[in-house]
């Protein structure tokens, strides 16, 4: 009795984290959009309901002010950052060129599936709050660690040229961020993938130990 009773609370508990989590990314979607077209300062929290479908009241049970709001669009990307780059190093081997390149292709791919709010980033990040922008500066640092290893990594085992990692580091996420900030001339002559294979190559012959 008791072991079917917490089995189904367990149930339920995850499908109400199921539905806060398609909640959340509904409302972080609409803010997107809206604050791409309008702008953040002009954006209104009715606004964002609106686009969602959903009540203003709803919103505010997620976010406490539009601030927040802002600062969740930014941590929304920079989370999956932090959580799939890591996962792509691990699954290309040990091979140090093989998890370079998968941290390159993964940072531009994250970059793809969430351009405009990239994009977004970079044109209202000079409004986010005192703690909104150290929390996003710490998970700056997060995202940049796994990547600064594989260079590092490489340096160590003499496949790299004995550069400073965490400018490559550096780099590699200009690059991607590059992606949607230039999207609107990139992908006229160019796919993702055919992006992320010369900038790779560009990428890999700026630490080949030749090009000392």
């Amino acid at each position: 009795m008791g072991q079917a009773l917490d089995e189904r609370n367990a149930r339920q508990a995850a499908r109400t984290d199921a539905r806060v989590q398609r909640r959340r990314r509904q409302i972080l979607d609409a803010a997107t959009e809206v604050m791409s077209t309008t702008g953040f300062h002009a954006t209104s929290m009715q606004a964002v309901a609106e686009r969602a479908g959903i009540s203003v009241g709803l919103i505010y049970q997620y976010f406490g002010n539009k601030d927040e709001l802002l600062v969740a669009v930014i941590v929304d990307i920079l989370e999956d950052f932090r959580d799939q780059v890591p996962a792509a190093i691990a699954a290309a081997g040990e091979d140090p060129v093989d998890r370079f390149g998968a941290a390159f292709r993964i940072c531009c791919q994250v970059v793809e599936a969430k351009r405009e709010a990239v994009t977004l980033t970079y044109r209202e990040s000079r409004t986010l709050p005192a703690d909104g922008l150290e929390r996003i500066k710490d998970l700056e640092l997060q995202t940049a660690e796994p990547i600064r290893q594989a260079v590092a990594d490489g340096i160590d085992a003499g496949v790299f040229r004995a550069v400073d990692a965490r400018l490559v580091v550096h780099n590699v996420l200009l690059l991607a961020h590059a992606w949607a900030l230039k999207h609107w001339n990139l992908a006229r002559f160019l796919t993702l993938d055919q992006y992320i294979e010369q900038e790779w190559a560009l990428l890999l012959a700026s630490v080949s130990p030749r090009a000392q």
